[in-house]
């Protein structure tokens, strides 16, 4: 009797979470996310371990650029579900942008945090391609003496020819390009888009042609 009577208190509230839930996923569909943020702290009160609610919340902090707000989010959804390479991923790279507004010296402290999270995403869903992009970007775009590696981007570009060969050829491309290598990122672009990427990698060439491509 007692368990009956709980599950009847229990379901109007259930009702109401579950209603305000479906409000704030439209709002933030909607790209209302200080509305939308409003409702997800209110049922994270209610059920402070909700990973959906958790995960909204921090890509609402990744939108504002509230760096250190989204890194809380996605540390915790690491310790909730440590099974779950999206939050790796997220955590990484909220890090990096982190990284990106601190000093030099505390930011190559992180570094490695920002690298082995990705690294982590990957060992979880071995077929995880965002991660593999932001490994390639972060070597590429690292100095050689903290840890850049165009050798390293390249790697990660092989593994994502394999997963899909539009992405091998974009990010080949894209490293081609950050190296001025001009020609050789045409030629990728050209694949890409032979491959199936008529919108990105047709972009790709033409802003290649537009700014750079040009000038050599």
């Amino acid at each position: 009797m007692k368990q009956i009577l709980y599950s009847f208190l229990l379901l109007p509230m259930m009702m109401w979470s579950q209603s305000n839930f479906e409000k704030a996923e439209k709002l933030f569909k909607e790209e209302k996310y200080s509305q939308a943020e409003v409702l997800f702290e209110g049922i994270l009160k209610t059920n402070p371990a909700d990973t959906k609610v958790i995960e909204y919340l921090g890509d609402i902090a990744g939108q504002s650029k509230s760096w250190d707000k989204a890194i809380v989010y996605y540390k915790k959804l690491k310790v909730l579900k440590p099974s779950e390479a999206d939050y790796y991923y997220k955590y990484g790279g909220a890090l990096g942008m982190k990284a990106k507004t601190v000093n030099k010296f505390k930011a190559l402290g992180m570094i490695d945090e920002v690298k082995s999270s990705f690294e982590k995403a990957i060992v979880l869903n071995p077929k995880h391609i965002d991660s593999r992009w932001a490994l390639i970007e972060l070597y590429i775009q690292l100095p050689g003496i903290v840890g850049g590696s165009e050798s390293k981007a390249i790697k990660y570009s092989n593994e994502l020819a394999k997963l899909s060969p539009v992405d091998g050829y974009l990010s080949r491309g894209h490293i081609e390009e950050y190296f001025k290598r001009y020609t050789a990122a045409e030629n990728q672009y050209k694949k890409a888009i032979q491959a199936g990427s008529t919108k990105v990698g047709s972009q790709k060439l033409d802003n290649l042609y537009k700014h750079k491509l040009k000038k050599t």
